[in-house]
């Protein structure tokens, strides 16, 4: 069956992500979506287009799933996880095949990814604030994706602060960085191969 390609946006996905933002502040790393720029850099440093099992931490309304949807080969699986229920709502109106949308934590993605039969994932892709968790939170999050990752994988985190790199380097090492301009606010790209 080939995938259905949705609209790139809706037309309230910037007013959703407002109004959470407002309302979880800790959860959620900006007050907008990401821009057309930062998904393309983001895509390219995961190398979306050889990937066979996809995991996105923390899709918000899904511009970045529908970018990853249109970068991904036709036999690959995306499984997002969010912790919102408004987002995840959002996520799940996406008409794509590959897609599963699930409700629940970044720091089970080995049980969750199981539970759908995927195999270890080729790429991690995370726009959850690690800024704003707790440093306990965020390094289990970080232990779960360094085990979680297939060999050869690799763990991409976009973020406006770079506290991901501090936590991250006792389980992965020193991230390659990027910045996007062109994005509000600008957004560090961290990437750790396996």
């Amino acid at each position: 069956m080939s995938p259905t390609r949705p609209p790139r946006r809706r037309a309230n996905g910037h007013l959703i992500f407002a109004r959470q933002f407002f309302k979880h502040p800790r959860q959620i790393g900006s007050i907008i979506p990401s821009s057309s720029f930062l998904e393309r850099r983001v895509i390219a440093a995961a190398a979306l287009s050889t990937a066979n099992v996809v995991v996105e931490l923390g899709p918000g309304t899904g511009g970045m799933t529908q970018a990853m949807l249109q970068a991904l080969p036709e036999h690959a699986r995306l499984l997002s996880i969010e912790i919102n229920p408004v987002f995840h709502e959002q996520v799940s109106k996406i008409r794509d095949d590959r897609l599963i949308a699930h409700l629940g934590s970044a720091a089970d993605i080995r049980a969750i990814a199981a539970s759908y039969g995927l195999a270890l994932p080729d790429a991690i892709v995370s726009g959850i604030p690690f800024s704003t968790m707790s440093e306990t939170l965020g390094s289990q999050i970080l232990a779960e994706v360094a085990s979680a990752l297939a060999d050869a994988g690799c763990f991409v985190a976009y973020q406006f602060n770079p506290r991901v790199a501090a936590l991250g380097k006792p389980l992965l090492g020193p991230p390659e960085v990027s910045t996007e301009l062109l994005n509000f606010p600008p957004m560090r790209v961290f990437r750790w191969a396996k």
